[in-house]
């Protein structure tokens, strides 16, 4: 069987480069990246002192993250003409690293994640701004429940009932975030007023729904320290959860590579996406989001799809940060 060569340094710096350009709560950006010491393969390593514990007190949206930079990797793997060989969680839950990458075989270009979706990893922003009434073709959801089905994960395209009754409970949970002074403390000390490279800068906050139906995050305090503009949103979200039978930190890196896949193959099509992540955040209002008639089931997270503007890009920590060196 072939094996390629060791991975260079400009090989490196791309892989964490893509890696690091994930979505993560509040833009936390909690992984390092370390080489194998073959210099064949990159570890994936939890960053816990980039941790959300208010919001995140179980680590699960980190873990989240962590698995959508994998998935990047796995792309940019592919873009470098390797094929990434995966282990979750080697040493078991709570250990590092979180993943391990063998990037010792070419590329199987039959499989569909290489040169397509990595010219996504960079234009893929959160979109917090209104969405046009436009319907997500019938085709483009078949696909995309497909990605997030390749990755072990349940994508769910809610229909009207399921969607007002998540905003509903969005809405709930926002309000109790709202009403938590220690979230609240949280979610600012990640808002940036002045250039950096983490955290969310005013410019990504996006706008408010001036008729209160989509509940989207106050993130500069209640009320709004920094108001954003009140605009129409969407008359009806188009909502989608992902979800997983299990409950375990491999479940949710499994997550954050759907969340990923999904992501970027909606990038491709111009679909625009962003998370509402209140609801998961509250024990209550997270278990009641599942569907009933689905059977047991823990949803993940809740995708919010549609038409309009890009959104912002939020800036990422230097490949210096994030990224060990070789071991000598």
């Amino acid at each position: 069987m072939t094996t390629e060569a060791a991975l260079t340094t400009a090989d490196l710096r791309l892989l964490a480069e893509a890696g690091g350009a994930a979505p993560s709560l509040h833009n936390s950006q909690p992984w390092r990246f370390r080489p194998t010491p073959d210099l064949r393969g990159l570890e994936v390593h939890a960053d816990l002192r980039r941790a959300v514990p208010a919001a995140d007190p179980d680590g699960r949206a980190l873990h989240i993250s962590i698995g959508a930079a994998l998935f990047n990797l796995r792309v940019a793997a592919a873009h470098l003409g390797r094929e990434a060989a995966v282990r979750l969680l080697p040493a078991g839950e709570g250990a590092q690293p979180r993943a391990v990458l063998d990037l010792s075989a070419p590329t199987d270009w039959s499989q569909p994640l290489g040169a397509d979706l990595y010219p996504a990893i960079a234009r893929r922003h959160s979109s917090r701004q209104p969405f046009t009434n436009r319907d997500v073709p019938e085709a483009l959801v078949a696909d995309l429940i497909t990605a997030a089905q390749d990755e072990g994960v349940t994508l769910s395209m809610l229909e009207e009932h399921g969607v007002r009754r998540v905003l509903a409970l969005t809405s709930e949970a926002e309000a109790r975030i709202a009403a938590d002074v220690t979230r609240e403390a949280e979610t600012r000390h990640w808002l940036r007023l002045e250039p950096s490279y983490d955290g969310i800068p005013l410019t990504a906050l996006g706008s408010h729904d001036r008729d209160a139906r989509v509940p989207m995050r106050g993130f500069t305090g209640h009320p709004p320290r920094h108001t954003t503009p009140a605009e129409r949103f969407e008359a009806l979200p188009q909502l989608a959860t992902l979800t997983t039978h299990l409950d375990h930190q491999a479940d949710w890196l499994r997550t954050g590579q759907a969340l990923e896949r999904v992501w970027l193959l909606a990038t491709v099509h111009g679909l625009r996406a962003s998370v509402l992540h209140q609801a998961v955040e509250i024990p209550e209002t997270r278990w009641r989001l599942r569907d009933p008639a689905d059977g047991p089931a823990h949803v993940q997270l809740v995708l919010r799809l549609g038409y309009g503007p890009p959104g912002t890009a939020s800036p990422r920590r230097p490949v210096e940060d994030t990224l060990d060196p070789p071991a000598e």
